[in-house]
């Protein structure tokens, strides 16, 4: 019997299977209603509002003028932009790197996709401390890995402890995700509780994929520990994770990079040639421009982050039934909704962080991301990285809607 081609999916079923990222979902539909007049206030998206440094700038202005850059260049980056990785990794984490050892991907997304898919097999087990980033869980997945959710509240500051790990781990687990400061939550791990989970993966042989693309923004007295600088002898089962976007307000420019083992790179190398090929190299030179500059601009932007942040965490902290553990990193704040939920709130109940989320979209027009795009529901992700007119207007505007639950 012949089998229709008509019959068969459309789209395989790997594919089928990815869910699309809700933070981008969020930030679309915002935009959307802004451009049709729309007073829309977005906390969705994790973007700095700034404009990328002028300096960062020109450096690529001269890159597009040099015909050299019109043409393909080496897959694993420009070795400019791996030696200034390398020197970088030196002065911010405190350890050396060869940049042999130096993978450019186009943002830190493929860099998160490149590394589960080259270390996951088939049923490979990655311990994932949740709340997480939407995108981990699918990249695992795709990468034929299974996930495994590890939670943390907001009593602990949504960092999850060695025991919880250790009661999680089986002998499938072959990955622990490590994201400190972390999104969506703003966690910080201290030097203490690092160096724990480190020597904790070591002594049980798990690889460790640590994503630091929030490294420079940390608060209060909060600091970042490098996992490897913490347990030096992780090196060889470690795979850092980092790129420009968030430091130097360059999401749209698409430099990530991979720091791990020389045979891992070497292997995802080999999988980048055949996916992407080179990042734009128009971009790896402003990224060049900016590890190899001073740090004036980001101290600029993260004082402006903590303003913003101090404003926001007091703001919620207002309203009835919201409780926010102040993020010490990264540029949100992750408020546990749980007390309003079940409430009436204009002829509406919400049950669920979704609910909610939509009221207040449909309310107030105010666009924020339920808790379920990143785990359990019961939550809230709002970004702090906009202006701080807006912020204030759109936390008011929550402020008023909540205020009128019974």
């Amino acid at each position: 019997m012949i089998v229709s081609q008509l019959s068969r999916p459309r789209v395989s079923a790997r594919i089928a299977r990815i869910a699309p990222s809700a933070t981008l979902a969020v930030d679309a539909k915002a935009k959307a209603l802004k451009a049709a007049g729309r007073p829309v206030i977005g906390f969705g998206a994790g973007e700095p509002d700034f404009p990328t440094p002028e300096p960062i700038v020109e450096a690529a202005v001269r890159a597009a003028k040099d015909p050299a850059n019109h043409r393909y260049t080496p897959a694993a980056g420009l070795p400019a932009l791996k030696e200034a990785i390398a020197a970088k990794t030196l002065r911010d984490s405190g350890y050396e790197v060869s940049p042999a050892d130096v993978l450019v991907t186009n943002g830190g997304k493929q860099a998160v996709y490149q590394a589960f898919a080259t270390v996951l097999d088939p049923g490979d087990e990655v311990l994932m401390p949740t709340p997480y980033w939407t995108t981990y869980p699918e990249a695992i997945a795709l990468a034929g890995g299974v996930p495994v959710e590890v939670l943390a509240g907001p009593e602990t500051g949504y960092t999850v402890s060695v025991e919880q790990l250790e009661a999680a781990r089986t002998p499938r687990t072959k990955v622990l995700l490590f994201n400190s400061p972390s999104n969506p939550t703003g966690g910080v791990y201290s030097p203490e509780q690092t160096a724990e989970i480190g020597r904790w993966a070591l002594e049980h042989g798990i690889w460790v994929i640590t994503d630091e693309i929030y490294e420079h923004l940390v608060y209060d007295d909060a600091t970042f520990t490098p996992i490897v600088r913490a347990v030096p002898e992780l090196a060889e089962t470690t795979i850092v994770l980092n790129g420009v976007a968030k430091t130097y307000a360059m999401t749209g420019w698409r430099v990530g990079w991979m720091i791990g083992p020389s045979d891992v790179i070497k292997a995802a190398t080999n999988l980048q040639s055949h996916l992407t090929s080179n990042v734009a190299n128009v971009s790896q030179h402003a990224a060049v421009a900016a590890l190899t500059g001073d740090l004036s601009a980001v101290e600029a932007m993260r004082t402006a982050f903590d303003r913003r942040r101090r404003t926001m965490v007091s703001m919620l902290d207002q309203i009835d039934g919201v409780q926010t553990p102040t993020p010490l990193g990264a540029f949100y704040a992750y408020p546990s909704v749980a007390g309003v939920l079940g409430r009436t709130i204009r002829g509406v109940t919400p049950t669920t962080s979704a609910d909610l989320a939509a009221l207040i979209l449909d309310e107030v027009e105010v666009a924020v991301v339920p808790g379920e795009a990143f785990g359990p529901s019961g939550y809230l992700r709002l970004s702090y990285a906009l202006g701080d007119d807006d912020l204030v207007e759109g936390v008011g505007r929550i402020q008023t809607l909540l205020a009128e639950a019974r």
